[in-house]
């Protein structure tokens, strides 16, 4: 087993108080490693990070989505109006209901909309969980194909073996685990590398292809991938091209477009972590920008006042 591999160093009044360790590749146009900390080789469960690979699958069983649809297809949404409203027009146009969702029941994750369903005496729902939209494009899908809707998580359903199919097409590995996500779909482990490689190649890839098409579509909207305040919509609109997706467990990926992409797994699984390195692996892609510089560092709170941070630990780049 390989040497955990500090990442982010957490600083509280000058006091180094803890720190999070984990794995981080930067990839090439090619899928080559350009520099790498950590076990990138280690296999990985990619967690929201492979919804364009799924949307990709999606489209591939001849799902009738584009445009902001699509992007919610591939998106972990903020459960606001604008979503909650086109998942729902998206399971109307394939006559389902939300009934029909294999998602668990959730609040909204953003504060107003929460905030909201709950003043007005609401509870948690399938449409307001964050890959409600994923969801509904995957019963979108199978109702195109003429597939089973009931059973469309199961992991020997058609659309999930086409999920697999594409995950190993895009990452050039065969997956070594599978799991089930938070969400309830089936997941497939591969390496950090891997999933670095299957991203970039997603953001560059031809016209009239299905990576083309969703790497578009979530650029294009990436309100409907995020939303109001999520760091992947607010990069995705400050840098032209550049495709971005978080998971659960510190995962994340950015790509350009040329496809040099940044992949990071956080071992603990540490929110606060993500960006941190995230935002260094883009620095040293070329990009820089006012955003870069607020996502960079992390704050570390003292009675409601910054009192240290979360930053790149020394030698990680």
């Amino acid at each position: 087993m390989s040497t955990p591999v500090e990442l982010v160093r957490v600083m509280r009044s000058g006091f180094h108080e803890g720190s999070h360790y984990g794995a981080v590749v930067v990839t090439d146009t090619d899928g080559s490693v350009l520099h790498a900390r950590g076990a990138v080789d280690a296999p990985v469960f990619p967690r929201s990070s492979n919804k364009p690979f799924q949307a990709v699958a999606m489209l591939q069983a001849g799902a009738q989505l584009d445009g902001a649809d699509l992007a919610i297809s591939a998106a972990s949404h903020s459960g606001e109006p604008m979503h909650t409203s086109r998942v729902q027009a998206m399971l109307d146009r394939v006559s389902l209901g939300e009934g029909d969702l294999g998602c668990p029941e959730a609040l909204p994750l953003n504060e107003a909309a929460r905030n909201e369903v709950i003043a007005a005496g609401g509870a948690p729902r399938r449409i307001y969980m964050n890959c409600s939209g994923k969801h509904a494009g995957m019963l979108a899908a199978c109702v195109e194909h003429g597939w089973d809707v009931a059973t469309y998580l199961q992991t020997d359903h058609p659309l999930q073996l086409s999920v697999r199919d594409q995950v190993a097409r895009l990452s050039d590995e065969v997956p070594s685990a599978v799991g089930i996500d938070g969400c309830g779909a089936p997941l497939f482990a591969i390496s950090l590398l891997g999933l670095a490689r299957a991203f970039g190649r997603v953001n560059a890839a031809a016209r009239d292809t299905a990576e083309h098409a969703v790497s578009q579509a979530m650029r294009e909207y990436p309100e409907m991938v995020g939303g109001t305040g999520r760091e992947d919509t607010r990069l995705m609109r400050a840098h032209s091209g550049l495709l971005v997706k978080g998971g659960a467990e510190g995962v994340h990926c950015a790509a350009l477009a040329d496809g040099r992409t940044v992949a990071v797994k956080i071992t603990d699984g540490g929110d606060r972590a993500r960006m941190p390195v995230l935002v260094a692996g883009l620095r040293m892609l070329g990009l820089e920008s006012d955003l870069l510089d607020e996502l960079g560092t992390g704050v570390v709170l003292g009675g409601g006042h910054q009192v240290g941070t979360a930053e790149l630990a020394p030698g990680v780049f």
